[in-house]
């Protein structure tokens, strides 16, 4: 008896709950923004094609569909091109998955699957100088409670250059704070790494453990005042409070725009500024390819400034161009 090929709602359901949680064992975190890729997928095919979720069929997901989902969160939603991409991409990876399972809608699949990422400019790293960091660091009021928090939050988002999501999932029993102090950090993708701490943050992290609810091991070394886990959005507003206040003695700070990220991207570059191997970079960011820790190489002005220094120019004359005739002079306008 030959088995029927599944139907696109149980294709769904097997891809997040078997593909994606069983046979990848992917994050949570990869979950949910997949997750949120196809619900705004499903609301835009029920709006434009008249289909409810459950009546679509797979050949429904053609490249015309996707494109007019792709070019609606950029129009409608001001979806950025990355976020557009990385829609893009759960779509992709799904329709991989499901042809292998339903060899009718090939075609279809291969026509979506040649849907192209879209090219954007890069935008230009930021990072804090030396000082802009320390001022930061020390604007909470730490005659409170929030305030002694996030000073202890700051100074190890940039001792150890963690992601936003990494530093808040912390657990107190996740630090070592005796001989030789290290954060344990849980990435992106399962990877756990282990990122050596300075003394002064040890200290600051002691003095915060002291005034903490919950020391137990299990508990979360940077909570919210509820006792729960700190939001990235609640980090990212008590980032801007200290940045705001440490404007008040470095104004340039005012016209920076600075996010819990752009620690991380401090981290990268004072480290890269004092002389260590991007390598060694890549292993601290958590970074899975060398290759990534590059754009740091790349925004360093003054390091190519110093390797421009050790090459002469050559002294020549200008010679203006003429293009041969009207064709070429075309060619030569684009």
């Amino acid at each position: 008896m030959i088995e029927a090929n599944p139907s696109f709602p149980m294709l769904l359901q097997r891809f997040f709950a078997d593909y994606l949680r069983q046979q990848r064992a992917v994050s949570s975190n990869t979950v949910a923004a997949y997750r949120d890729t196809f619900k705004l997928l499903l609301v835009f095919a029920q709006k434009t094609i008249r289909k409810a979720p459950t009546d679509l069929v797979l050949a429904d997901l053609n490249a015309t569909l996707i494109l007019a989902f792709l070019d609606h969160l950029e129009s409608e939603r001001k979806n950025t091109v990355r976020s557009r991409n990385a829609r893009l991409s759960a779509i992709r990876s799904f329709l991989k998955y499901a042809a292998h399972e339903d060899l009718t809608a090939l075609a279809v699949i291969e026509r979506s699957l040649a849907v192209p990422q879209k090219r954007h400019d890069r935008a230009v790293l930021g990072f804090l100088s030396r000082s802009e960091m320390e001022a930061i660091i020390a604007a909470p009021d730490c005659a409170t409670w929030a305030g002694r928090r996030d000073q202890a939050l700051f100074t190890l988002l940039y001792n150890t250059g963690a992601r936003v999501s990494e530093a808040i999932n912390l657990k107190v029993g996740d630090v070592v704070l005796d001989i030789s102090p290290v954060a344990h950090l849980h990435g992106k993708g399962r990877k756990r790494r282990s990122v050596p701490l300075w003394k002064a943050t040890a200290a600051t992290l002691r003095r915060w453990l002291r005034h903490l609810p919950d020391a137990s091991p299990h508990g979360y070394l940077f909570p919210s005042g509820a006792g729960r886990r700190l939001s990235r959005s609640s980090v990212t507003q008590r980032l801007g409070q200290a940045v705001a206040q440490a404007a008040c003695e470095l104004p340039a700070l005012a016209d920076r725009a600075t996010s819990p990220h752009t620690i991380r991207h401090t981290t990268a570059m004072h480290l890269l500024q004092s002389g260590v191997d991007i390598t060694v970079i890549a292993l601290w960011l958590g970074h899975e390819h060398p290759s990534t820790t590059h754009m740091y190489l790349e925004a360093d002005l003054a390091m190519k400034e110093e390797a421009l220094s050790h090459l002469q120019p050559i002294a020549t004359t200008p010679v203006r161009y003429r293009p041969p005739d009207q064709l070429m002079a075309f060619l030569q306008s684009l």
